[in-house]
């Protein structure tokens, strides 16, 4: 009688869950106030004017308004600004 082992399994059908980062409102959209602009890993962003940061780097809006994108510095840093609604 010919007997086999059964044979292991692939090493391969691993991966981890996406993490859905990036950005989540554009330049020029309306957010209101604890919205959230910008997911990311790291400050690849920077927190402007009326964003707050938390504490996994995410930047949120402190007040309606709308978003806008800059690069300020010499250094040139990325910065997420919320100009506020007029009231």
């Amino acid at each position: 009688m010919a007997h086999k082992k059964a044979g292991g399994s692939s090493r391969n059908g691993r991966d981890s869950e996406s993490k859905r980062l990036g950005v989540k409102v554009y330049g020029g959209q309306a957010i209101n106030a604890g919205g959230i602009i910008v997911r990311q890993r790291g400050t690849r962003m920077h927190a402007g004017e009326n964003v707050g940061m938390g504490k996994d780097h995410t930047l949120f809006a402190l007040v309606d308004g709308h978003v806008k994108f800059a690069t300020k510095g010499a250094d040139k840093k990325h910065t997420v600004i919320v100009v506020p609604a007029a009231a």
